[in-house]
């Protein structure tokens, strides 16, 4: 006897019977689903994972006259990736997930502006080289939601 992944018995014959074929390809599209909106979750705790960065870097920096205000910017901007892309997730249509992807990519990119003024403004080489790590990640996202973006014009 023959079992499918899922453990179900298939008949004894070599050809598969309408009810196993049934079987196999609920067993595909239940893993194929799956393994695709795997993908959005990784980019959701990407997301989160990068504001809980910037988070830690952030409260690192010296509470300066100068600093104040490039803190407060980058965190709005920084933090507001995540919310966004997981508000594109739960859109009420396809318009208003790409109006909300696109709102990320701006977001990213106002971010990567804060951290470059943050960086050039530090005196601290460790916390220049915490801020480039963050800066990259910025540069990442910019081009995931970019593609994203661009993919809807087609």
């Amino acid at each position: 006897m023959l079992y499918l992944a899922s453990g179900f018995p298939t008949c004894d014959k070599f050809e598969i019977c309408s009810l196993c074929e049934k079987i196999l390809k609920f067993e595909f599209n239940l893993k194929y689903t799956m393994t695709n909106s795997q993908t959005n979750y990784d980019l959701e705790e990407r997301t989160t994972q990068f504001s809980g960065k910037l988070i830690i870097f952030l409260k690192k920096i010296p509470q300066t006259s100068i600093f104040i205000p490039l803190v407060n910017q980058c965190l709005r901007s920084g933090t507001s990736i995540g919310a966004n892309y997981r508000e594109a997730n739960g859109a009420s249509s396809r318009k208003d997930f790409f109006n909300k992807i696109f709102i990320c990519k701006k977001e990213a990119k106002e971010t990567l502006y804060w951290l470059e003024i943050i960086e050039k403004a530090l005196d601290d080489d460790n916390l220049r080289l915490d801020c480039h790590d963050l800066h990259s990640e910025t540069k990442e996202f910019i081009l995931i939601f970019g593609k994203i973006v661009s993919n809807s014009k087609v």
